[in-house]
């Protein structure tokens, strides 16, 4: 397993006797895409926030690249990381162009270094536009090129998909799966499963502030133990042969079995052979975050 470039001990934060985050233990891979999952209000964004140290634990510790968060450790760290959190940043009455050049000073950074940002991006072309022109996923683009421009090992990004329609979404995807193969370290929020879930090598879902499940995508399907639908050549004599798992027929003529897995998937399958019933798929149920937190949390998670 890849050294974790972020990890999180008993990591908790209360305001009053609220518990927004409760005993969080995160581990982020490092050269991985780690999709932070979680309804609104779940805790991501007060989690990404002490992970930045915007906001202080009540209790628990955070380590980046093998140091501990601290106010004295802060400024060191931070000149590894780039983030968007909540809003993308700049200045609506400037263009991208003169934004750019205000991050190049206040990070010291080179002419190259910023021009490497923009092109990554590809807001190459749109870059003398001032910012108030430009679209939702423009603004993204640019927060990001912004979070890039000082070359960080890793990168926080809270809901960058917000707001933007299904051609912006996968620009964002492409976008995380070219840095990740750069070697950026990329940790990123959202509160739909969908979104990410073909860009994420590791995810880690969140409810009610708790970590309810962290690991690959393979073991978040077998963790939830979504239904198994099979399409065969006689779906009542299958949901008959099949009544002990409690199988049931679907709308669309399909059979579905729930919690099976894959040895009793094959059983299944194997069973319905033997009654002659024609078999000609299997495929897991494809589920919501919502369906996901159902089944993980017996309908207590949400």
């Amino acid at each position: 397993m890849s050294s974790a470039i972020v990890e999180t001990s008993n990591l908790t934060k209360r305001y009053g006797g609220h518990s927004v985050v409760e005993n969080l233990n995160l581990r982020i891979p490092a050269g991985s895409v780690y999709g932070f999952l979680g309804p609104n209000g779940a805790g991501k964004s007060t989690t990404m926030k002490m992970l930045l140290n915007l906001v202080q634990p009540t209790s628990g510790e955070v380590q980046i690249m093998g140091q501990p968060m601290t106010r004295s450790t802060r400024r060191n760290l931070l000149a590894e990381i780039g983030s968007l959190i909540e809003a993308p940043p700049g200045y609506a009455h400037l263009t991208g162009v003169e934004n750019m050049r205000l991050v190049q000073r206040m990070l010291g950074l080179n002419r190259q270094q910023i021009d490497h940002a923009v092109r990554t991006v590809r807001l190459q072309d749109q870059m003398d536009k001032k910012v108030r022109n430009y679209s939702l996923g423009m603004k993204q683009r640019l927060g990001i090129a912004m979070a890039l421009a000082r070359k960080p090992r890793l990168l926080i990004l809270d809901e960058p998909t917000n707001g933007l329609d299904p051609a912006g979404i996968e620009e964002i995807r492409h976008l995380l799966r070219q840095l990740a193969e750069g070697g950026v370290t990329v940790m990123v929020s959202s509160h739909q499963l969908g979104e990410i879930d073909k860009t994420a090598t590791m995810l880690g879902i969140l409810s009610g502030g708790r970590m309810i499940f962290q690991g690959s995508r393979s073991e978040l399907t077998a963790a939830s133990n979504p239904d198994v639908i099979i399409t065969c050549s006689n779906p009542q004599a299958a949901a008959v042969t099949l009544q002990s798992f409690d199988a049931r027929l679907t709308a669309a003529g399909e059979v579905a079995v729930p919690g099976l897995d894959d040895r009793q998937t094959a059983d299944v399958v194997a069973a319905l052979v033997g009654e002659e019933v024609g078999v000609y798929g299997v495929r897991r149920h494809e589920q919501t975050l919502e369906d996901v937190f159902m089944n993980l949390t017996a309908g207590g998670g949400l």
